[in-house]
């Protein structure tokens, strides 16, 4: 699945789950994991709705992916971010041996390409830039209006 196409179309899907972080007033970035073509899981930020800093939009739409396909690897998936995963997301994606991460804008202040690229299991495929002005452009002005 290497159609810019898709990407943008799925990285839109996160963009939809991002928008509904934004109106919990929750740092809005949003994720999907994606599997033969197929959605399996939505998913975005509820740190402050769940009193948990665990709980990023990747860690939530690690955890119902592999719910929903009945095992702890996604080696099959491909998971979208609008942003670049912190280091404890990448370590997750690790774990999960995530075959390919597909991300929208850089963080420069806390992504995981900060710490090590090598973070992610060495099988992981990852794309970064897609959409990247409007994932970018999101997050920036949520934490203008905050400041």
């Amino acid at each position: 699945m290497e159609n810019t196409k898709d990407h943008e179309f799925f990285m839109r899907e996160a963009l939809k789950e991002a928008q509904k972080a934004l109106a919990k007033d929750e740092v809005p970035i949003g994720a999907v994991v994606v599997c033969n073509g197929r959605i399996v899981s939505r998913a975005y930020n509820l740190t402050e709705t769940l009193g948990d800093p665990t709980a990023h939009a990747e860690m939530q739409a690690i955890t119902a992916a592999t719910n929903y396909l009945g095992g702890k690897y996604l080696n099959q998936c491909t998971l979208y971010v609008t942003i670049e995963p912190c280091p404890m997301c990448a370590g997750a994606l690790y774990w999960a041996q995530v075959g390919q991460l597909v991300y929208g804008a850089p963080d420069p202040k806390r992504g995981f390409s900060l710490i090590a690229k090598n973070i992610l299991h060495p099988k992981t495929k990852t794309i970064s830039g897609v959409l990247a002005n409007e994932c970018s452009n999101m997050i920036t002005t949520f934490f203008n209006k905050k400041r």
